[in-house]
């Protein structure tokens, strides 16, 4: 059963200084930047108007990530923005210069050697890879124990160099930079710690994207509330210091949701001091992009001051969104959801259709509600998302 924790540490006024990198103006100057690569398209935005209908609420929508740059995961998003800025300051190019082509052909003329390293469940790590070699250069990504072959292959796919470790993924995280250090490699990595922030804050700044679309998509019909899963917590920083900065006091309220076993953001507000935690062991979770042991610093500091839930689920919930999005309500769309990107769906499906705790008034959901949801990946492994959708509900 899904546990909820209202976030006691939520600022009582809005500062839009503490937002203001997440702005309508850079969100916009961002989306440019994704438009320069030449695969660059908005992803789906799909409505479960059925759904939303059997379950009592006023609507549901839904970008599907799987079609982002033909990755099968939102992840490039950030990867591709924070690894231009990266080549831009070592080129010595200014902000102007920063496109996807400009940068190749800089690259290729200075004859700069760059290696960049990453830690990563698997769409980090395909992110950095692919940007990697779009640009013509080298990248090298550790995994942790027990990470897919399937995600291992699809990174190698793309050229990167791939080393699966004995340990978790903040194991990984560790060892990455490590490395770096040793190689004078540059670490790209999507969550932030002591002395390590620029490159995480752009990689944030670079999911951007997907609000910016989505609110271009709906005509910007502000929803009442946002669920987003989280792992180092990149992704539902980026995306509520994004509408904390358009609608400031009217923002939709936020939830932000978990693995059971790597819920280190509920942790954190559970302690209620202030600080984020971490949770120790294994993080053992089929939601393999979200089983991260502590959250990056700059993703707590947006989600400590503006979050309004936090929740945790155990892996049947994510499997009941995977099955929810593949066999979809009378005239609704299919959407195919990995284990990572079901989570918020299975979540909601409980709170509306099987809890008899109160959730649903807790999280002030009923007939008017208008709720967005990102389905982050696909089937990014394949053999385990065949396996849950053919399986009984």
């Amino acid at each position: 059963m899904p546990e909820l924790l209202i976030n006691r540490l939520k600022k009582t006024e809005i500062n839009q200084n503490d937002v203001k990198d997440f702005s309508e103006s850079v969100s916009k100057s961002i989306r440019d930047f994704h438009k320069s690569f030449y695969v660059y398209s908005p992803t789906p935005l799909i409505t479960l108007n059925s759904y939303a209908k059997q379950i009592g609420v006023n609507k549901i929508y839904v970008k599907d990530e799987s079609h982002r740059f033909g990755l099968n995961a939102f992840k490039v998003l950030g990867a591709s923005y924070t690894i231009a800025n990266i080549i831009k300051n070592v080129l010595g190019l200014t902000d102007a210069e920063l496109s996807f082509t400009h940068l190749k052909q800089q690259i290729k003329k200075q004859s700069k050697d760059i290696t960049l390293v990453t830690a990563t469940d698997g769409n980090h790590g395909k992110g950095v890879a692919w940007s990697a070699n779009q640009l013509g250069i080298r990248s090298v990504v550790y995994m942790p124990n027990g990470s897919s072959p399937y995600r291992i292959d699809a990174i190698k796919s793309l050229g990167a160099d791939v080393t699966v470790i004995d340990g978790n993924y903040d194991d990984a995280v560790q060892f990455a930079s490590d490395m770096s250090a040793k190689n004078n490699w540059i670490l790209v990595q999507d969550t932030a710690f002591d002395n390590y922030e620029s490159i995480p804050f752009d990689i944030m700044q670079g999911y951007l994207t997907i609000l910016d679309e989505f609110l271009e998509q709906n005509n910007n019909d502000k929803p009442t509330h946002i669920f987003i899963q989280c792992g180092v917590g990149s992704l539902a920083a980026s995306i509520l210091a994004g509408v904390i900065s358009r609608f400031g006091n009217e923002a939709p309220l936020f939830g932000i949701i978990e693995p059971v076993n790597a819920a280190c953001f509920f942790k954190s507000g559970e302690i209620n001091d202030g600080n984020p935690h971490r949770v120790e062991g294994k993080l053992e979770s089929i939601m393999a992009g979200l089983s991260c042991g502590k959250p990056s610093t700059t993703a707590w500091n947006i989600c400590r001051d503006y979050a309004d839930y936090f929740i945790k689920c155990e892996d049947n919930i994510t499997m009941d969104g995977i099955r929810l999005y593949a066999l979809p309500y009378r005239d609704d769309k299919k959407i195919i959801s990995g284990e990572s990107g079901a989570v918020s769906l299975g979540f909601l499906n409980y709170v509306l259709m099987k809890d008899k705790t109160g959730l649903k008034e807790k999280l002030k959901l009923d007939s008017n509600s208008k709720i967005f949801l990102i389905s982050t990946e696909g089937d990014t492994d394949p053999a385990m998302y065949s396996k849950i959708v053919s399986s009984s509900v």
